[in-house]
């Protein structure tokens, strides 16, 4: 980038984004964006001396047509006037993915996809090279608990990215070694089938010149890779690398024995709750010892993780009342999160609030989303987050919650849920979307910290 002494971001508060241009301003490259809210992740670009706006004006965008590069988030919507603009006048525009892939040439690439599980695994993965005295450059997805950042510097020439399936971006990336965590019929606006999204997994599998780390049973094999295949899993021992006896303790912190190819790392114990962190851990330590780490090492860094921000992320934590916020907006994933709270909470009544995010998402999925949230005691079920889309017609929250089978269920609006919630007998509540329904964290938070003192 050393042409370019302007970087101007389309959507800089997006997680993904955001990174990318922390990572230029380091760089010491002149760094500015638009977004269309501000947010925690926005004002803290402005801290760090980024400037944002949040109005659709071309005045903000460097008039240095030459030495200005533009990158753009497919979230944007093809018309807005910012994006148009560039497009018309001469500027290079690129999309984040690509941005991502020039970062990761040249370096060793350790890249995590899947359609869940791969912010927690790519955080963790990062978090041991660096706990270790490794070291690595890191594009996170997520806001990492132990250094408050979706960004590592180093200067070790190793990049650990979170590898994006939306809008094909994983195949701008050329990983040595990568992990596929899962494989599940997700953003069908762009894929239309599963069969679409197998393909594209499959084609990222290809692109990887070291070891591909599958989870055992997803449809890769050696025909669609060069690279070596492994496998892991939770607790099947026939997988390459497993967790032996994994035990929670009261607080649903989980231990267990390691077992890979070269041996078993004993007593590894996990600094996040819940059996799904466990197999996240698995997946993390997969990618550090086939890259050649300390087991020893990588058992201490799994056991000093805070995990990452809006995953499965406990607020408030007593025996009478909890609160757990989980970032999940796919069936799969918040099956996945209800069945680990079962285990972390056992025999309390959980509550969930759920806000589905994209009208296409909920119209593909209605029937999973109703299966997996019939699986909690209560739901609170809030209108549709539409995202980057237009209504649908007949697509709203309705088509989830008339299939809903669990004890309790209500429907409400988002501005009616803070007075809701204050009238409502808790045990575990948990909110679970991707929208904006992190909004209501910390006004929960201290609602609650009040009921235990």
């Amino acid at each position: 980038m050393a042409e370019y002494t302007n970087i101007y971001f389309i959507g800089i508060g997006g997680i993904g984004m955001s990174a990318i241009a922390r990572y230029y301003k380091f760089k010491g490259l002149n760094v500015s964006g638009y977004d269309k809210t501000p947010s925690d992740l926005t004002h803290a670009l402005e801290n760090e001396g980024i400037g944002v706006h949040y109005e659709d004006n071309i005045d903000f965008i460097p008039k240095d047509v030459e030495s200005t590069l533009v990158v753009y988030t497919p979230a944007i919507p093809a018309d807005m006037g910012e994006l148009v603009y560039v497009k018309e006048h001469g500027y290079k525009v690129v999309k984040r993915s690509r941005m991502l892939g020039e970062i990761a040439k040249g370096q060793s690439c350790l890249a995590v996809s899947g359609t869940h599980g791969k912010t927690t695994t790519s955080t963790l993965t990062a978090h041991i090279l660096t706990e270790s005295g490794e070291g690595c450059s890191a594009f996170l997805g997520g806001i990492s608990n132990n250094y408050n950042t979706n960004l590592l510097v180093s200067k070790t020439p190793t990049v650990v990215a979170e590898a994006d399936e939306f809008d094909r971006s994983f195949l701008q990336l050329f990983p040595t070694i990568a992990v596929i965590t899962a494989m599940d019929a997700d953003h069908l606006d762009i894929y239309g089938d599963i069969e679409h999204v197998h393909e594209a997994f499959k084609a990222f599998a290809s692109q990887v010149s070291g070891t591909v780390i599958k989870k055992l049973g997803l449809p890769v094999s050696e025909a669609d890779t060069k690279a070596k295949i492994l496998t892991y899993h939770y607790n099947d021992s026939s997988a390459d690398f497993y967790a032996r006896n994994p035990q929670p303790d009261s607080l649903g912190y989980f231990s267990y024995d390691l077992v890979y190819p070269g041996g078993v790392i004993e007593g590894v114990k996990v600094g996040t709750p819940g059996w799904v962190n466990v197999e996240n851990s698995v997946a993390a330590a997969a990618i550090c010892l086939t890259y050649g780490l300390d087991p020893e090492k990588i058992k201490h860094a799994i056991g000093t993780f805070r995990g990452v921000k809006r995953r499965l992320e406990v607020h408030v934590n007593t025996e009478k009342l909890s609160y757990i916020d989980d970032y999940a907006h796919h069936p799969n994933e918040l099956s996945t999160a209800i069945s680990s709270m079962r285990d972390i909470f056992p025999g309390r009544k959980l509550t969930a609030i759920f806000q589905p995010h994209l009208y296409t998402r909920t119209r593909d999925f209605a029937p999973e989303f109703a299966q997996a949230l019939s699986l909690v005691d209560k739901l609170i079920l809030l209108d549709i987050y539409p995202a980057r889309e237009e209504p649908i017609p007949g697509v709203t929250s309705e088509i989830i919650f008339k299939d809903v089978t669990c004890p309790e269920k209500v429907l409400i609006k988002k501005d009616e849920l803070m007075e809701y919630i204050k009238n409502e007998d808790l045990d575990v509540l948990i909110t679970f979307g991707a929208g904006n329904i992190d909004r209501f964290i910390e006004p929960f938070t201290e609602l609650l910290k009040e009921r235990v003192k």
